[in-house]
């Protein structure tokens, strides 16, 4: 895949065998929009000052693997979820205790939402 910035927030995406995308993106590092296609995609920072994670997207919770009262090491995975026929790993930023799990498999999240909430 090749990617090559056009202008300001544009892009041209090509896989070197079909034609070429327009991929246009905007906002800030913490809040990050992509128009391609059609669609929109939507990345914002997933850690918030509670120290809870949220979804960074809309998505499907497929694997939960903590439970309240579990220690968890910085960077260790807490739950995957699936967007786009991709599945995401959520990780914690920081060692902690997990104090909540707003979640479960299956359930159908939105962004912003704390799914996992640190001490």
């Amino acid at each position: 895949m090749n990617v090559r910035a056009s202008g300001p927030g544009v892009f041209q995406v090509t896989d070197g065998q079909g034609p070429q995308d327009t991929v246009y993106v905007a906002g800030s590092p913490d809040d990050l929009w992509a128009f391609w296609n059609g669609h929109v995609y939507r990345r914002v920072r997933v850690v918030r000052a509670d120290h809870s994670l949220t979804a960074p997207m809309p998505g499907t919770v497929i694997k939960v693997l903590v439970a309240p009262g579990d220690s968890v090491l910085a960077g260790a995975t807490l739950l995957v979820l699936e967007a786009m026929k991709m599945e995401s790993p959520l990780r914690a930023p920081r060692d902690g205790v997990v104090r909540r799990v707003n979640c479960k498999e299956g359930e159908l999240v939105q962004p912003d939402i704390p799914l996992v909430e640190l001490e």
